[in-house]
């Protein structure tokens, strides 16, 4: 059983100071199921990889079982998968030799804790009930590209079929303690299955490693339904612990930071000004079906309704709450028929593939991005650029630059207290040229809003078109 993590952020040997094991050394571990080893087969400044291999005693694994214990008879018990698919038994091992990782903590370099690095993940045989798009929906929204191979049941004999097991490789940035909460959590709801006892300890365990990403899943009760063995009780104490940390209710929070955010900008009429930016892209694209993806309390929809060239319009917000200000301030339900038709409001998530955002000539994503976790970017990229893929898409986010000109606002703080970042007017162009090198889109870059010579425009806007 294998599972290898690679790093292509140089110093990629860093790896070693996360994971707290010398790439220069093996290291050994015995386990009640067997003996875990990490190991390094390549280890230099742009690639290093470290290897979890471990080898299970398939004797050990049923040493002082009874036969009668509904788990099958002799054979069943000694020739299985378990020594070769990634189960349960990686998790532990994970938990066991990435203790400290997994904790994150770095004695030797805590700076890097915190730090994203590009990592690829591969585990050359996984069992996945529900197969590849199951896969699919567990690491996407986490922001990981996936590319899986069903293997065959024996290469020897192509007639029998497929089997029930993938090889699967993972890539994305994030931290290497998130990373290792993921596939803790993640490898046995694959897998479906786990080798010990679970009791209400494993709900402790199941919160504790899905801190921060659990809650916002779109997947949550599945993932909580298989890790806890689908034992029922087990799950509702788990959900209903989740529930009460979303107590708080996000969508007032979001609320009031939006105003704070408002008020920044009021002195420019920024945000009218936005709006009028967008909208003039997507009247001269000659788009009729439009998408405005975190559309929040309908401000662009109103603008695109009252514009006879759209005729279709779909607004999509994470937000219940945003949605229903929207319908409410729109008059959906007093619009004339023909009008109503027009529009359409969904609730729905930029980190999830969704086929209501498909067949659509142009987006709008305006001030959304700056919200995303950046390791979450790359769910987002392939959500909109290569899943939906509308022939032209205009994308507004803040210029960091520009903040130092506003008054109220102290230095160094960011616009909306929810912003995960806000880019330079140099970052921001060196991701939108590598987004329409990968999905094959031109694009241009326009400022909104009063210029200065000095910081740029308070505004950047990016127009892809195919």
């Amino acid at each position: 059983m294998l599972l290898t993590i690679t790093n292509t952020t140089p110093a990629a040997t860093d790896l070693g100071f996360l994971l707290h094991k010398n790439p220069a050394r093996l290291h050994t571990r015995d386990l009640p199921f067997g003996r875990a080893h990490v190991f390094y087969p390549k280890a230099g400044n742009d690639e290093c990889t470290a290897a979890l291999m471990l080898e299970i005693d398939p004797v050990g694994l049923v040493r002082g079982r009874s036969s009668q214990n509904g788990e099958g008879g002799p054979l069943d018990q000694y020739v299985n998968d378990r020594p070769y698919v990634a189960s349960s038994f990686m998790s532990v091992a994970i938990g066991r030799m990435f203790a400290t990782a997994m904790s994150g903590r770095c004695k030797d370099r805590p700076e890097l804790v915190d730090t994203p690095l590009a990592l690829r993940v591969s585990l050359p045989v996984v069992a996945c009930r529900g197969g590849k798009p199951f896969l699919k929906k567990l690491f996407e929204p986490l922001g990981y590209s996936i590319e899986t191979e069903q293997l065959e049941l024996d290469t020897a004999f192509p007639e029998w079929g497929a089997s029930p097991y993938h090889s699967v490789t993972l890539a994305g940035t994030c931290t290497v303690h998130d990373l290792l909460s993921h596939l803790y959590v993640l490898i046995p709801v694959l897998d479906d299955e786990k080798h010990y006892y679970v009791g209400a300890d494993e709900i402790e365990k199941l919160l504790r490693h899905g801190d921060g990403w659990l809650q916002g899943h779109p997947e949550r009760d599945e993932i909580a339904h298989r890790y806890l063995k689908h034992h029922r009780r087990l799950t509702r104490m788990a959900l209903a612990r989740l529930v009460e940390e979303e107590a708080a209710d996000p969508d007032v929070e979001v609320a009031v930071q939006d105003v704070e955010e408002a008020e920044t900008e009021r002195s420019l009429s920024l945000n009218e000004q936005r709006l009028s930016a967008v909208l003039h892209q997507l009247k001269t694209s000659g788009a009729k079906r439009v998408l405005d993806l975190g559309c929040g309390e309908g401000r662009l929809l109103k603008l695109l309704l009252k514009d006879i060239q759209f005729s279709s319009i779909t607004g999509m917000d994470v937000s219940v709450r945003a949605l229903e200000t929207a319908s409410e301030r729109l008059g959906l339900s007093r619009l004339p028929e023909r009008q109503r038709q027009r529009l359409t409001l969904i609730h729905g998530s930029l980190m999830y593939s969704d086929s209501r955002l498909k067949s659509h000539d142009a987006a709008a994503v305006v001030e959304v991005i700056e919200h995303l976790e950046s390791y979450r970017l790359a769910a987002f990229e392939r959500v909109l650029f290569e899943f939906a893929q509308p022939a032209r898409i205009v994308l507004t986010t803040p210029n960091v630059e520009y903040n130092i000109l506003f008054e109220t606002l102290p230095a160094g703080r960011l616009r909306h207290r929810d912003h995960r970042f806000e880019w330079t007017r140099a970052e921001f162009r060196a991701w939108g040229d590598r987004i329409g090198a990968q999905f094959g889109y031109s694009v241009e870059y326009f400022p909104v809003g009063p210029e200065d010579p000095i910081h740029g425009a308070p505004t950047q806007m990016a127009v892809f078109s195919q």
